[in-house]
């Protein structure tokens, strides 16, 4: 039986989250709470939330997060940031990406608010895939 986003063409299609170091990531948090009026969430970070053009039933959530200063989460990356990409197919991109050569550093992984996989690109970033399960 195919998969219901076979059909999809794999690829990026928005910023997930925005993930950086911080020397104290509580007192940053507090900092921008205060000063810009983000509010923080469970997860330590802000949800910024957003309509698609396309699709304004839908609600995408780009995530915000400091995380503390030498967290391994980034690694094998020693850059201080990590980006997210909401991706659509995430299946046929992982499959494009390995026969592109591109080091996919792990396993796709599905969580009840959708699938995760790493990869590094050539200047040694790590980056985040995300298919949201609403896709």
């Amino acid at each position: 039986m195919e998969k219901p986003n076979n059909h999809k063409t794999p690829k990026v299609t928005g910023i997930g989250g925005i993930f950086f170091f911080s020397e104290n990531p509580e007192e940053l948090q507090n900092w921008y709470a205060k000063n810009l009026g983000i509010e923080m969430n469970e997860w330590g970070g802000a949800s910024f939330d957003s309509r698609s053009v396309d699709k304004p039933e839908e609600i995408n959530s780009l995530q915000w997060n400091p995380f503390k200063q030498g967290s391994e989460y980034f690694a094998p990356s020693k850059k201080e940031f990590m980006i997210n990409y909401r991706v659509q197919n995430i299946e046929g991109l992982v499959s494009q990406l390995k026969e592109n050569g591109v080091t996919v550093l792990d396993d796709i992984e599905t969580y009840d608010y959708g699938k995760f996989v790493h990869i590094m690109d050539t200047e040694g970033n790590k980056i985040e895939l995300w298919e949201p399960i609403n896709s």
